[in-house]
């Protein structure tokens, strides 16, 4: 009976989290639609243009442990709140930005902007805290499900609001402004219950170095991170190279949009896909879809090229990402999550800063036009996907008895 109850709860959970994620996830797509072209217009030097995205990745990266601690301590209503706020002054203080011309206000707007994206990274953990084992995987899905109506709404209000302002990109900002105030009224209807012996019990359970050294979370956090950066990595320079090769900033917008709904469509069947096959299995698909991904940028520059190859792109970090996670869940016990989901965060939003640095040198300044920068970006996926892919194969390889399995029941 335990497990139905809990189920109950989880379910009402999910609902909230994916309204949340529809509604005040819609403002990542239409950043990361407009984040680097606005940069680009703002920055004295071209190589600079994705830096605003890097600086909320940043952002996500630094406030990653200390959102998870603080959940634990108050609870993730609260720290949902805080990630809303967080979003609310990003916005704000990046419309100022771009009103007074000002690339560091716009910077330190990315960084709070980061503030939202750590709390939003948590939603997935949020969806299995109280769902039995069975259903775990289907909730942080479903949670990622949510993401559909954000892709569709997100690059639809970024077409809109780009230009509806004197100052380009202004419109989009304030657009962001008020879906955070609007979208936090929402987390007054969440009720996750925290089990009393997972705030009691936080400090015992094994060290953060116990932790990541496990083999099964440190293969799901090496996997959650390449998974993530490489999606990063590619995604970020899109809109440069789509506009870089001679179309519009509205085909960009439309390329990012059928890109995260790629991300986020598969959800509906990520979670039976894990629970019948296993996760390592969903991970490793979602590994090679990756790497097709490169290979079909690589092809041309067509829009029909940026279009499969960011659905691809889209589907396979769904399937690795939330393998990854599930994996991870699987792999702590409730009093460790505030370490372990904390640390698993700092490291993969380090590994996505690094890739959106990366993303806008190498499409700016790697050498050449559009062209052979998008084929240099596309080029430095492939030394991670082998990183990863070996570290999967290490996992599986090894004798059954050596695996550490606890599950976060």
């Amino acid at each position: 009976m335990t497990d139905v109850i809990d189920d109950r709860r989880a379910k009402r959970t999910v609902f909230i989290l994916v309204l949340a994620q529809a509604l005040i996830g819609a403002q990542m797509p239409m950043i990361f639609t407009i984040g680097g072209l606005a940069g680009q217009s703002l920055a004295s030097n071209v190589c600079f243009a994705t830096l605003p995205i890097s600086f909320i990745v940043l952002g996500s990266m630094v406030s990653a442990t200390p959102m998870s601690n603080f959940m634990q301590k108050h609870g993730r209503r609260a720290g949902f709140f805080v990630g809303a706020a967080g979003g609310t002054i990003g916005a704000a203080v990046g419309a100022y930005g771009l009103y007074t011309s000002s690339f560091t206000l716009f910077l330190i707007g990315s960084l709070f902007t980061g503030i939202y994206m750590s709390a939003h990274g948590f939603y997935r953990f949020a969806a299995a805290d109280s769902a039995s084992e069975a259903f775990r995987p289907k909730a942080i899905s479903y949670v990622m499900a949510g993401g559909l109506a954000a892709a569709i709404i997100g690059p639809q209000i970024a077409k809109v609001t780009a230009d509806a302002m004197v100052i380009p990109f202004m419109g989009t900002y304030a657009a962001v402004f008020v879906l955070n105030l609007v979208g936090v009224l929402l987390f007054c209807f969440l009720d996750v219950r925290e089990r009393a012996d997972d705030v009691d019990d936080a400090a015992k359970g094994r060290s953060r170095w116990q932790l990541i050294t496990t083999p099964k979370i440190a293969v799901a956090v090496i996997c959650a991170t390449v998974s993530y950066a490489l999606m990063n990595l590619m995604m970020t320079s899109t809109p440069l190279a789509v506009v870089g090769c001679g179309f519009t900033q509205n085909n960009a917008a439309d390329i990012v949009g059928g890109h995260v709904l790629a991300m986020f469509a598969p959800s509906f069947f990520t979670g039976h896909l894990i629970a019948r096959f296993g996760a390592e299995k969903i991970v490793a698909l979602g590994l090679v879809i990756l790497a097709c991904a490169g290979g079909v940028a690589m092809q041309g520059v067509a829009l029909e090229n940026f279009f499969i190859a960011l659905i691809l792109l889209g589907v396979g970090w769904n399937f690795g990402f939330i393998g990854a996670t599930t994996m991870l869940t699987m792999s702590h016990t409730p009093s460790e999550r505030g370490k372990m989901q904390g640390m698993n965060d700092l490291i993969v939003f380090g590994g996505v800063t690094m890739a959106s640095l990366a993303s806008g040198g190498l499409m700016n300044c790697s050498g050449g036009d559009a062209v052979q920068g998008w084929n240099a970006v596309n080029l430095a996926m492939v030394p991670f996907l082998v990183l990863a892919g070996g570290a999967l194969i290490w996992l599986v390889l090894r004798p059954t008895d050596d695996l550490e399995h606890t599950p976060a029941q």
